[in-house]
């Protein structure tokens, strides 16, 4: 009896040990820490992707935490001089361009004085690009969630509470293109997101996380002074590794103890 007893204490400890990977030494809090997001809404019944959807509770409760544990929101284009950054920096970015960061994501950030920066497909509509990744993802998940509007994008910076990046022009996987069609695909969303809105792009966002280092130079020429990747970690050089930034991947699954261990580790378990 005591035997089973122990052997399950054991299972559940090295269960609770693989999922959240408390283990893992923290990262200094002198190194700003990256947060990837994409969605912010409630789960779907039998969606493929709620792993990208962060329900608009557990966002209101990172933000508001964040804040409460004396972190500090910044944008991406204040990664041009790190040596400037508090202790305690987090940013908070968001991939694609999906409505709800505007009617979920956006009260939140003006509640609580928080920054984010919004890394933005220029066409964006009716798109799936989830199967640009994998083909047999063509449930159309993707391309029948709503899609940011130019008014409310506008809306968005006007806040004061976003910053504008690049995802390129469709949501491109750059390892499918050659060179001139990665440019194109790279420097035009740079320019049109520009254009558009009036605004500084300054950082740009691989999409899918799929990029090689032909991919890290068109990015720079293309003018962008950083580039987040879909690596999870917290860097530790900031000034060797702008355009191939790490970044800690927040789930629509994860809990708050998952979340409070994400910002002290980056990794999951």
């Amino acid at each position: 009896m005591i035997w089973g007893m122990a052997l399950l204490v054991a299972i559940s400890l090295l269960l609770f040990s693989n999922r959240y990977g408390w283990w893992r030494p923290a990262v200094g809090l002198e190194h700003p820490r990256i947060l990837m997001y994409h969605m912010v809404s409630e789960h779907r019944s039998k969606a493929k992707f709620n792993k990208l959807r962060v329900k608009p509770a557990a966002f209101d409760w990172q933000v508001r935490w964040l804040k409460e544990n004396g972190w500090h929101f910044a944008v991406m284009s204040e990664l041009e001089h790190p040596d400037r950054l508090p202790p305690k920096t987090v940013f908070l970015t968001f991939d694609d361009g999906f409505a709800d960061n505007y009617h979920m994501a956006h009260p939140v950030l003006k509640k609580y004085g928080a920054k984010a920066t919004l890394y933005l497909v220029v066409d964006r509509f009716d798109r799936d690009w989830s199967t640009a990744k994998k083909a047999h993802h063509n449930t159309g998940e993707l391309m029948r969630e709503p899609k940011l509007s130019d008014e409310q994008v506008s809306e968005m910076l006007a806040s004061g509470c976003w910053e504008l990046g690049g995802h390129t022009l469709t949501h491109a996987n750059l390892a499918r293109l050659d060179e001139p069609e990665k440019f194109a695909e790279i420097k035009g969303c740079h320019d049109e997101l520009a254009r558009q809105f009036d605004c500084l792009v300054s950082s740009f966002a691989y999409p899918f996380g799929i990029y090689d280092e032909q991919d890290v130079r068109l990015a720079k020429k293309s003018g962008y002074a950083s580039a987040v990747t879909t690596v999870e970690g917290i860097d530790t050089d900031l000034k060797a590794c702008l355009h191939e930034l790490s970044r800690i991947k927040i789930s629509g699954k994860d809990n708050r103890l998952a979340f409070r261990l994400r910002m002290r580790t980056g990794r999951r378990g």
